[in-house]
């Protein structure tokens, strides 16, 4: 899931807001090592401001310049760049990756009614799963290379499901970018680029979808949603996981029962901080929308309070500050509710990276978290024993 768009979102909204159309770099394909992975995403002003990075800093000086051409013609480019041999030497950049990238620039401002980026703005708002398609070849006058593909966009195309004449545009395909309409029924091909774009949406993978006759390529392009985080528990500990956490982009929703703690001038970059009643939490909060939770209260009572509500919730990853001896005590106060839990309960929570500062234990939390959401599966270190001197530093004091 490599398209985050988050970090775009203040460049493109100050260009939008002024007019000045932007141009956006997609890495579509790569062999070999490479910093990015398809999907990676760039934004490039004609000023020569960006955000995000398609290499560890190496091309975006290089691509800058197609970037104005690009913003200039309103004519997308695919550039390639393979530092597999002896060519990165001659183009002075240097790289020294033993890989190829291939990356398109593409046009996105008024002429196109900022698609693809207002579509996947508004769904990232949502936290709604959503795919685009990219036309990265063609050999079709009325979808060139840049269109962009959204899907359900209207009714009335052509035969095969991408043309650009029937979505309420004034000036669709204009410069060479327009917006392709996927969803009308009845089109074989156009049913198959909406089966392409949904399986994006639901996996988060990249993928292609073309055609031979006449040759037409798209890229598909998912938006990856950043994982809902939630922390239950908002003392002065729970500050470093907000930052970490924030600094990834994820949303992060705090809970306290206590005033002094659920204060959100505490944790500026928090989504929301709730003050409310441990056995409460599942009428403050909707739980199908996290990823994970964390139980780092430290307050015996309310943890077990705050287990017993996860137990009846779906929330992959639950992990519980504290030693080994405090994990296995609130199991078997949980009673019929431990077997819920337990397969989803990491505690203690973190990585063994060692450690002792609230800012050592919060990376080593947000890590591991990182690791489950994307790996989707726990890590490989011991779970039920109290396996270092770390651990046990790491687990802190608790009442």
């Amino acid at each position: 899931m490599e398209s985050l768009l988050g970090p775009l979102l203040p460049l493109f909204e100050r260009e939008r807001a002024a007019g000045r159309a932007v141009a956006l770099g997609l890495l579509v394909e790569t062999k070999g090592s490479t910093y990015r992975k398809p999907g990676a995403l760039m934004l490039i002003a004609a000023n020569g401001d960006s955000a995000g990075l398609l290499s560890g800093g190496c091309l975006e000086g290089d691509l800058a310049e197609y970037a104005r051409s690009v913003i200039e013609t309103g004519t997308a480019r695919l550039v390639t760049y393979d530092t597999r041999g002896g060519d990165d030497l001659v183009w002075g950049l240097g790289l020294g990756c033993e890989g190829a990238m291939h990356i398109l620039l593409m046009c996105v401002g008024p002429g196109n009614h900022w698609q693809p980026l207002a579509q996947l703005a508004d769904a990232l708002a949502a936290h709604t799963p959503i795919a685009v398609g990219i036309v990265v070849e063609s050999d079709r006058s009325d979808s060139p290379v840049g269109t962009v593909v959204l899907h359900g966009a209207g009714s009335g195309t052509d035969d095969v499901g991408i043309g650009v004449d029937s979505v309420g545009l004034d000036d669709t395909g204009v410069n060479g970018v327009g917006v392709v309409d996927a969803g009308v029924n009845g089109s074989v091909v156009r049913r198959r680029i909406d089966v392409a774009l949904t399986a994006a949406a639901d996996t988060g993978r990249t993928g292609w979808f073309e055609t031979a006759t006449p040759r037409w390529k798209m890229f598909v392009l998912p938006l990856s949603l950043p994982p809902k985080l939630l922390l239950l528990g908002a003392g002065p500990d729970a500050a470093p996981v907000v930052d970490f956490a924030a600094r990834l982009n994820w949303k992060v929703t705090l809970v306290d029962h206590r005033p002094a703690y659920a204060d959100a001038s505490h944790f500026p970059l928090a989504e929301r901080v709730l003050q409310a009643p441990p056995d409460e939490l599942l009428s403050v909060v909707d739980a199908t929308q996290f990823s994970a939770a964390v139980v780092m209260s430290h307050h015996l009572p309310s943890d077990l309070k705050y287990l017993q509500a996860l137990a009846a919730t779906t929330i992959p990853y639950v992990g519980l500050l504290g030693p080994a001896a405090r994990r296995e005590r609130l199991l078997a106060d949980l009673e019929a509710d431990a077997g819920k839990i337990r397969s989803r309960l990491h505690a203690p929570v973190g990585l063994p990276i060692g450690g002792r500062s609230p800012e050592s234990i919060a990376l080593s939390i947000v890590a591991e978290i990182h690791a489950f959401v994307h790996n989707g599966k726990p890590q490989a270190h011991e779970r039920n024993t109290d396996h270092s001197e770390t651990t046990r530093h790491r687990a802190g004091t608790f009442q």
